[in-house]
């Protein structure tokens, strides 16, 4: 069994508010941080929406359901929110405690800080800027549980398994310069994407933000998650389109009998 290092957040425990998708092992919601309220989720399709403001910072936040550690590798777009590669289950995550919940507010940029997460038009994406726009408009988290761990482990095993993470992905390396294509016809699919989609909302890479963090060790009890976890988002307007989102209901209804008796009419 392969034995990853990921990342703890030492945060305080968010208070208790409704979740916006309950696992077994985790909750996930979003929560708007311009207005400090959880996003309230629409089903459809068997699957959770939520509707973003543009220009509003986010952040996810993640409850451990449970009375040991998991790991919660997390997606923002179809990209790591750590270490910024195209995402995938065996990357590096953020690990609870027992009952911990916390919240997760950007790109994690070094063990202090974070690019905050904010809701902006797809082009401008921290995922489309990077040449992958084919999964902007989905968060994820894949939750792992924890092997136990022998009592006569040597030291030295630990030490080796406390390797650095790789650094993050710089905001302006394309997908294509990383993988050595430059071919212009390659980039052509993803800048069509691009601006089929440009009304569509993405997540930023925000403002630096001071979010310390410290690194721990977890043994994955399984190579596969134990629990997948996804919320979709879209803008208000988009998401009412759709028909995930009903119409408001207007504030005023008229009403069939709103009075007792006839008044008499204006005089002339």
């Amino acid at each position: 069994m392969r034995t990853l290092l990921c990342t703890a957040l030492l945060a305080l425990a968010a208070l208790a508010t409704p979740q916006a998708r309950a696992g077994n092992l985790l909750d996930l919601a979003v929560v708007d941080r311009d207005t400090g309220t959880t996003l309230p989720t629409y089903t459809h399709a068997g699957k959770l929406y939520v509707a973003g403001t543009p220009g509003h910072r986010y952040a996810v936040r993640v409850t451990n359901r449970t009375g040991g550690r998991v790991l919660a590798v997390l997606s923002v777009d179809g990209v790591n929110a750590i270490s910024g590669e195209t995402a995938d289950t065996d990357q590096a995550g953020y690990v609870l405690g027992p009952w911990e919940s916390t919240e997760i507010a950007g790109w994690r940029k070094s063990l202090d800080e974070i690019a905050q997460f904010n809701f902006t038009a797809l082009p401008e994406s921290y995922a489309a800027q990077t040449g992958r726009p084919a999964n902007v408009g989905v968060i994820g988290v894949a939750v792992f549980t924890e092997r136990t761990q022998p009592a006569w482990r040597k030291r030295e095993s630990i030490a080796q398994e406390a390797a650095p993470l790789p650094p993050p992905a710089p905001v302006s390396a394309p997908a294509e310069a990383e993988a050595g294509t430059t071919d212009s016809r390659a980039r052509a699919p993803a800048a069509k994407a691009v601006q089929r989609r440009s009304e569509r909302l993405g997540t930023g890479h925000g403002e630096r933000e001071y979010a310390r963090v410290e690194r721990t060790t977890f043994r994955r009890a399984s190579n596969r998650p134990a629990e997948t976890l996804a919320i979709w988002y879209d803008s208000q307007r988009n998401l009412v389109a759709r028909g995930i989102v009903p119409l408001p209901i207007a504030r005023h209804e008229p009403r069939p009998f709103p009075g007792a008796f006839v008044p008499d009419p204006p005089a002339r």
